[in-house]
């Protein structure tokens, strides 16, 4: 192995050590619980929205932006959850960040055991560019060898059957369910469905990421008002995890958008208002 890459290799290990040193550290410490989580969905801006947000300063950032307890890591328990975010008493606004959580099957009921009076955030994008660019996603991180069209036909079979499995307890966690979960997070109003049998309306805020793109101080101010929190007048508003990629085939985006038509007539009926991705 060349001397640099076992450098690289050595010190990102020695920053992991250190970040769960850390983590056992503040175990032992009285740790609040977080305000506000950031649902996801996935490659829907909660990366940017997390950093706007927690450069404001009476938000809190945790140990590290996405936690996952209630999707990957329930198993480790309350206290290593807790360890996370600020002291118990601190004052401030403690934020949990994990994109995975508005899909997972399980995660609305066991968040509001912990959880039931926190304020949600939800990401909603076009499902058929969401779809796109979570597939270049895992492309570039080694995760999907198949290409677009290969991967969503690929999908029912890779994903059906592992949520089937999920939400019965079957199985703790699923690669296919997580990554190769392609068009399935685009179909957000029955996500959305599941988080309202645990939570009143009032409790979710529902952003499009389009509106955070072109006005993101807006959208910012927008969610800092939902949170009870004063407005700020500045920020740093750059995006996150923004890449290019090349065009979608038309007869893909033409049938993907036919294919969503229905899904997302029924999210609009559900939320009340137009979300324009026709």
């Amino acid at each position: 192995m060349h001397p640099s890459l076992t450098r690289a290799l050595r010190l990102l290990g020695l920053l992991e050590t250190g970040r769960g040193i850390e983590t056992r550290v503040r175990m032992g410490q009285a740790r609040a619980l977080p305000d506000a989580v950031i649902l996801g969905a996935q490659k829907c801006g909660t990366s940017s929205l997390h950093n706007y947000l927690t450069q404001h300063p009476q938000v809190i950032a945790p140990l590290r932006k996405e936690v996952h307890y209630f999707d990957l890591n329930y198993d480790r328990g309350e206290r290593w959850y807790r360890a996370h975010f600020g002291r118990t008493g601190e004052p401030g606004l403690n934020l949990d960040s994990s994109p995975y959580y508005l899909f997972h099957p399980c995660v609305p009921q066991r968040m509001h055991r912990l959880l039931p009076q926190a304020r949600l955030i939800v990401l909603l994008r076009d499902p058929v560019r969401r779809a796109y660019s979570h597939y270049w996603h895992e492309f570039d991180k080694g995760r999907e060898k198949l290409s677009f069209e290969a991967a969503i036909e690929a999908e029912p079979g890779r994903v059906e059957e592992a949520g089937r499995r999920l939400a019965a307890g079957e199985i703790a966690r699923s690669r296919e369910h997580q990554f190769h979960s392609y068009l399935a997070r685009g179909r957000y109003a029955e996500q959305l469905e599941r988080w309202l049998e645990f939570y009143p309306p009032s409790r979710l805020l529902v952003l499009r990421f389009e509106e955070l793109v072109q006005q993101p101080l807006r959208v910012l101010n927008e969610t800092l008002a939902y949170l009870g929190l004063p407005p700020l007048d500045t920020a740093r508003l750059e995006p996150r995890n923004t890449r290019k990629y090349p065009p979608m085939a038309a007869e893909t985006a033409n049938r993907l958008r036919a294919c969503y038509a229905a899904d997302n007539r029924r999210l609009e009926q559900l939320l009340g208002r137009p979300m324009a991705w026709s």
